[in-house]
C-alpha cells in the first residue's frame, strides 16, 4: 500500500480536565492536533503508511509535536523547523445542553510564516499513492495557499490521488484574500471531497437546484460539474440531540450512484474534536482497502463514530474495531 501523505498545521491543544468550564480550572491537559495530521495519524492507526508536511517552531514545543505524531507512526521526516510560535487552541468540553467552545490562538504561528521554496513536493511525494489536505491550510497565510498549490500541482503531475475537506472557516481567511478567490484553483485539483451543501454555497456560490430529489445530490453534480477533475464528493449529517448526544450517516456521489450509510447514534459523547477526520482518513483506508464505495462509506462513518468516544484529537482506533462496529456490534459490552 503506497503512503498518503497529509500537509497542514498542527496546533497544542490545552483543555481544562473532565468537563470543567475555563473559569473553573487550575490546569490544562496537553494534546496535539490539526486537521490534516489528525487524518494521517488515524491512518497510521489502521495500519496505512503515513507521512505528514508541516512547518514548526525550532524550539522544545515544536519538536515535542514532531515526537507526539512520530510515536503514532505518522513519517514526520519532511516537517521544517522555523519561526517561534506554536499554534494553540483552547477547548472546553461541553455535556448535555452546554456546547463545547473553542478559543483560538493560533495568529502568527510558525506555520502561518512558511517559505514554500522549503517544501521538494516532487521528493516529498514520489512514494505517495494519496495527498490529502483541507480548506483550513490555504486560510492561514498567502504561504500556506501556495505551498498547498504546489502540493496539488506536483500530486497532479505525479498521478496521485489528492483529497480535501473544503472545511470553510471563514474567520481564518484574514490575510487580504477570501476563500472564493483562492479555494476553486485548488479544489479543481482534487479527485475526492468532502463538501456539505453549506460549504458548497459559501465557497462557489452552489445552491440546490429547486425541484431536486436530495439537495446533496444537486450540489454534489453541480461540484463535479464545475471541477470535471473530482470524482467522488462525500460528507457526514450530523443530528445534534445534545452536546452528548449526536446521530451520524454518511452520503457519498460519484456521478452515477447516490449511496448513504445508517446513522449512528453516539450517546455519550466523549470527545466530538476530530470527528471529521476519522472520517475522511475511515473513507480513504475504505477506498484503499476495499473495492466498493459503500463500505468504504460505511467505514468512515463507524469510524468517526467510534472517534467521539475517544478523548484527543486523534482516533486511536483499529480496523477490526470499526469492522466490528460495521457489522451492528454498538452494544459496548466489556470484552475479557
Amino acid at each position: 500500500m503506497k503512503q498518503v501523505v497529509t500537509f497542514g498545521e498542527i496546533m497544542m491543544r490545552l483543555s481544562p480536565p473532565l468537563n470543567y468550564r475555563f473559569a473553573q480550572t487550575a490546569s490544562l491537559e496537553i494534546v496535539y492536533g490539526g486537521g490534516e495530521a489528525n487524518v494521517g495519524a488515524s491512518l497510521a492507526g489502521l495500519g496505512v503508511p503515513t507521512a505528514h508536511v508541516t512547518c514548526f517552531p525550532a524550539n522544545d514545543l515544536g519538536h515535542a509535536a514532531t515526537h507526539h505524531f512520530r510515536a503514532l507512526g505518522v513519517n514526520m521526516d519532511a516537517t521544517v523547523y522555523r519561526g517561534d510560535r506554536l499554534g494553540l487552541y483552547f477547548l472546553e468540553v461541553g455535556a448535555g445542553m452546554r456546547p463545547s467552545k473553542v478559543v483560538y490562538d493560533r495568529a502568527n504561528s510558525a506555520f502561518s510564516y512558511l517559505d514554500p521554496a522549503a517544501f521538494n513536493w516532487d521528493e516529498i511525494l514520489k512514494d505517495a499513492g494519496w495527498l490529502h489536505w483541507t480548506g483550513i491550510t490555504p486560510a492561514v497565510s498567502a504561504a500556506s495557499a501556495e505551498a498547498t498549490r504546489q502540493a496539488i500541482a506536483a500530486a497532479r503531475r505525479l498521478g496521485i490521488t489528492v483529497s480535501a475537506d473544503v472545511n470553510y472557516r471563514r474567520n481564518l481567511w484574514q490575510y487580504g484574500q477570501t476563500a472564493q478567490a483562492v479555494m476553486p484553483e485548488l479544489v479543481a485539483g482534487c479527485d475526492v471531497v468532502v463538501c456539505s451543501e453549506n460549504d458548497a454555497d459559501d465557497l462557489f456560490g452552489i445552491r440546490p437546484l429547486p425541484g431536486t430529489d436530495s439537495k446533496f445530490v444537486s450540489v454534489a453534480q453541480q461540484v463535479m460539474a464545475r471541477f470535471p477533475q473530482i470524482k467522488q464528493v462525500i460528507t457526514t449529517r450530523r443530528k445534534t440531540h445534545s452536546a452528548s448526544h449526536n446521530g451520524l450517516k454518511g452520503l457519498y456521489y460519484d456521478g452515477q450512484q447516490f449511496l448513504e450509510t445508517i446513522t449512528y447514534d453516539i450517546n455519550p459523547i466523549v470527545d466530538r474534536i476530530g470527528g471529521g477526520d476519522a472520517f475522511m482518513a475511515g473513507f480513504i483506508y475504505g477506498s484503499l482497502a476495499y473495492n466498493n464505495p459503500q463500505q468504504a462509506l460505511t467505514f468512515g462513518v463507524a469510524a468517526s463514530a467510534l472517534k467521539h468516544t475517544i478523548h484527543g484529537d486523534i482516533n486511536l482506533v483499529t480496523v477490526p474495531e470499526v469492522e466490528e462496529i460495521m457489522r451492528g456490534n454498538t452494544s459496548g459490552r466489556l470484552q475479557r
